[in-house]
């Protein structure tokens, strides 16, 4: 019996036929109102391709708002798949109308197709009629016209060109463990929306709300035709249409319907440091001393699996990570202001002497096989089993095992909880079940019915007709097997893409259990679409080599503008593979401008820490003195993410949408609203050509004016330790007067404020207050907005949080002396801030307080 499912796995599925192509539907029984329409969809004539035709189907339109629409077709007895509103929760139609619209929803009859249309410009956003609608059991196919040569962003998670291919391209979304994130391939994340940017003629985007695995094809016919086709292994059409037209419109759109991102702690945005393989406490305790010894700022240590006793989790290594060092050495990284982070896997394992699989078993929180028995396989701590986040006890099981271990007072005392391996990926090969035996039961392939939106009866889900193209094979191949059910009745066929945020989910809310009143941090590997709402993401085992180096700015500007998720950033220096010095330096730098801040690496790498080499040393502590000197301007970015939607870090096109320039480049982000940032990115050179719009814009490090003229330019001899930084023109940037140690040295420091005026004189900005760690501020957070209208200086907003530092200087640019501050003396101000301040010299000092 082994033997046969082992081949159901690995065998190639033939289609049930071939059909040169397919009928489709017919749109009848059409209802439609101001703000809605429903249909029925009957099937024209048989297709079956891979799978079993479903022949009823339920179209539903709804103009949510005037600028979100929403297309859902589904089958008319809603069995089909869909994900639960308990993981991602659908956001209501405020029941605006076709008429107020600014997309439109049109459609034909016979056979049945739809497009969706800019009002404003009559632009045909999509366009179904492409290809005839296949919705099968086990395979849904619908193709979309594209413009010639589509500007498309986004369907991550991967390691391609931030600005899609066209031709003979596929995406697939299958989350799965993949050291080296290689190349077009599916790596951690399912984020199945991509932005269409046309232009001045406006952006908008599209999200189809799907977990199944699935294809994305962007290509041309033989006829030169371009087109986006989805092709998916179950579940329905849940379209979202977001009309734009900014960028960031579409960005905050997306925002409405998935969430925003979770606000991080403060000190969170200093610099972090972890190593798999650091085989002692003591020797952590040594990264720790020679950070000090060299001066590099070193905020946050992390603990890989090498604290862990037999790599279970909730547990300590009796020899090399005892209680008692453990604990002595938090005591000492809180009594320095420094913050600690631990590592958990979903693995759990099974051992009845081990307490939290004991307890879990007691209270029947783990998968299991259809045949009852638990399910198992492998990961770092042998054989395992697994959570099943859909079991009504595991949030609460789960809960008590993070609040038991990690007491603040009898346990160990972190900060923060980091979250691997949750694909769920799974050591187990095939041979491992027969040499175990957990699969010498009988399990049925074809599954029964199971309920409304839990996935169709009859299913093949271990060899489904239509194969992905994931990148380990079969689907069930280092993940858990697809027949898996859940306790609510779905399987991990239809689930497998949302098992990552849902551990993410259940240990945040665990928590905020925990520390009720902290804003907690929890980094996750796995993502789905919403998941910024509980986690940070870092994008995996990435390789110490140039190509990851560039691939990292890739990564952040798909993450942060596209995909809702705020607090993202890569391995620095590389994960896998031996860092090269002059790569880690300039990786140091770069590092320093994107929101997540971590050197880690494997422990077949050798040490990498900033301080081994002196060009790096140099370059950490120059790029993390800019950095402690921005974290408030990053976290007012941070807090304009996750608050009204606004990306932390954006592409150039995102700033200057007209600009046809911009959409091709893939290695400078503005970081915030006003840091243009251009690393140097060949291999091994001093030289950087990089981009500049028409604008004006400022140099970071010297504050002199430089006027883009919408062309490249190239900077030669750019040391070690240099990274091009330019602060865009119209842009007010708030800084520390000076850096430090950690980021509570830098909370106390003074303030001093840049002032970089645009072409037409005037400039804004803002920054946001609060105690950087507690979950809810109420009324004690500030909301400053500065502005300059070329001779008044204006500082207003709210005041709430109380604060002993001052403003030292406002500089403002472009003048006579290129940046040096003329100091004039002590001012007065008016209650509760200062300004408006009427200016006769380019640059002032004067102090005030906030409070």
């Amino acid at each position: 019996m082994v033997a046969v499912l082992v081949l159901s796995i690995s065998a190639v599925a033939k289609p049930i036929s071939r059909r040169a192509d397919c009928p489709g539907y017919e749109a009848t029984n059409v209802l439609q109102a101001d703000s809605y329409l429903l249909a029925d969809l009957q099937l024209l004539g048989n297709c079956t391709l891979y799978a079993k035709d479903i022949t009823n189907l339920r179209l539903l339109v709804e103009y949510q708002t005037d600028t979100r629409l929403h297309v859902l077709i589904s089958d008319s007895d809603n069995n089909v798949f869909q994900v639960p509103d308990q993981v991602l929760h659908r956001p209501h139609s405020q029941n605006s109308t076709a008429d107020t619209s600014a997309i439109r929803f049109t459609y034909k009859k016979n056979p049945f197709s739809f497009t969706v249309t800019r009002v404003s410009t009559g632009e045909v956003l999509f366009d179904t009629s492409a290809a005839p609608l296949i919705f099968e059991t086990q395979y849904v196919r619908l193709r979309t016209r594209l413009p010639t040569n589509p500007n498309l962003y986004g369907l991550g998670e991967h390691s391609d060109d931030f600005r899609l291919g066209t031709t003979g391209y596929t995406r697939t979304l299958w989350n799965a463990e993949a050291p080296f994130i290689p190349r077009n391939q599916n790596l951690y994340g399912s984020h199945p929306i991509y932005f269409d940017h046309r232009g001045s003629a406006g952006t908008h985007g599209v999200f189809l709300l799907s977990a199944s695995g699935m294809d994305i094809k962007i290509d041309k016919t033989e006829a030169g035709e371009q087109y986006l086709e989805y092709n998916t292994i179950g579940g329905v059409l849940d379209f979202y249409f977001f009309a734009g037209p900014e960028p960031t419109a579409v960005t905050k759109q997306y925002a409405d319907v998935v969430g925003l991102p979770a606000m991080m702690p403060y000190w969170t945005l200093g610099f972090h440091q972890c190593k798999y393989g650091w085989k002692t406490v003591d020797f952590v305790a040594e990264v720790v001393a020679k950070y000090a010894a060299a001066n590099i700022p070193l905020e946050t240590v992390w603990g890989d699996i090498d604290y862990m006793g037999d790599h279970k989790d909730f547990s300590t290594d009796p020899v090399n990570y005892t209680m008692d060092k453990l604990q002595k050495l938090i005591s000492s990284l809180h009594a320095n202001k420094q913050h600690y982070v631990q590592i958990v896997d979903p693995g759990i394992g099974q051992s009845s002497s081990y307490p939290t699989f004991a307890r879990g078993a007691e209270q029947g929180v783990f998968l299991r096989s259809l045949d009852g028995f638990f399910y198992t396989g492998y990961q770092w701590a042998g054989k395992v089993v697994w959570p099943d986040w859909f079991a009504p006890n595991t949030q609460a099981w789960w809960t008590a095992e993070i609040e038991r271990f990690y007491d603040p007072t009898t346990g160990i005392d972190v900060e923060g909880l980091w979250t691997d391996m949750n694909e769920a990926s799974n050591m187990c090969d095939q041979s491992c079940f027969n040499r175990e035996g957990n699969l010498s039961h009988a399990i049925p392939q074809l599954v029964p019915s199971i309920g409304p939106m839990k996935g169709l009866p009859g299913r093949d889900l271990l060899n489904p007709g239509y194969h992905i193209r994931n990148r380990h094979g079969g689907l069930s191949v280092n993940a858990l097997w697809t027949n898996i059910s859940n306790a609510d009745g779905t399987y991990q066929y239809d689930t497998h893409n949302l098992y990552g945020t849902m551990m993410a989910r259940a240990t945040r809310s665990a928590l905020v259990e925990r520390k009720p009143t902290k804003r907690p941090f929890l980094l996750t590997r796995s993502t789905f679409a919403g998941a910024g709402r509980y986690a940070a993401h870092w994008f995996g085992d990435n390789y110490s080599a140039w190509d990851d180096y560039r691939i990292a700015i890739k990564q952040m500007l798909a993450f942060t503008s596209m995909h809702q998720m705020s607090m993202v950033g890569s391995d620095v220096c590389g994960f896998n593979g031996v860092a090269q010095p002059v790569m880690c330096a300039r990786w140091a730098a770069l590092g320093a401008f994107q929101p997540f801040y971590r050197n880690h690496a494997d422990t077949s790498a050798p040490e990498q820490e900033f301080y081994l080499w002196p060009i790096v040393a140099d370059s950490a502590r120059k790029a993390i003195n800019a950095r402690y000197r921005l974290l408030d301007y990053i976290y007012t970015a941070m807090n304009k993410h996750s608050t009204y939607g606004d990306p932390v870090a954006s592409p150039l096109w995102f700033k200057y949408p007209a600009d046809t320039n911009t959409f091709d480049i893939q290695t400078q982000w503005f970081f915030g609203d006003a840091l243009l940032v251009s690393p140097v990115v060949d291999d091994d050179s001093t030289s950087v050509t990089y981009y500049l719009p028409d604008d004006v814009f400022y140099d970071f490090w010297t504050l002199k004016p430089v006027r883009g003229r919408g062309a490249s330019v190239t900077a030669n001899d750019v040391g070690w330790s240099d990274i091009p930084v330019h602060i865009r023109g119209g842009s007010i940037v708030p800084l520390r007067a000076k850096s430090g140690y950690t980021t509570a040295d830098v909370r106390s420091q003074n303030f001093t404020i840049i002032v970089a005026p645009g072409i037409d004189g005037n400039a804004q900005g803002s920054m946001y207050l609060d105690d950087g760690e507690s979950l809810d501020v109420g009324t004690q957070k500030s909301e400053i907005q500065f502005y300059w209208d070329g001779a008044l200086f204006v500082c207003n907003g709210t005041f709430g949080y109380p604060t002993d530092v001052w403003v030292e200087h406002v500089t403002i640019l472009g003048g006579g002396n290129n940046g040096s501050a003329l100091s004039v003396g002590k001012q007065g101000g008016i209650p509760g801030g200062f300004g408006p301040w009427r200016l006769n010299r380019s640059f002032f000092v004067f102090r005030h307080s906030f409070a």
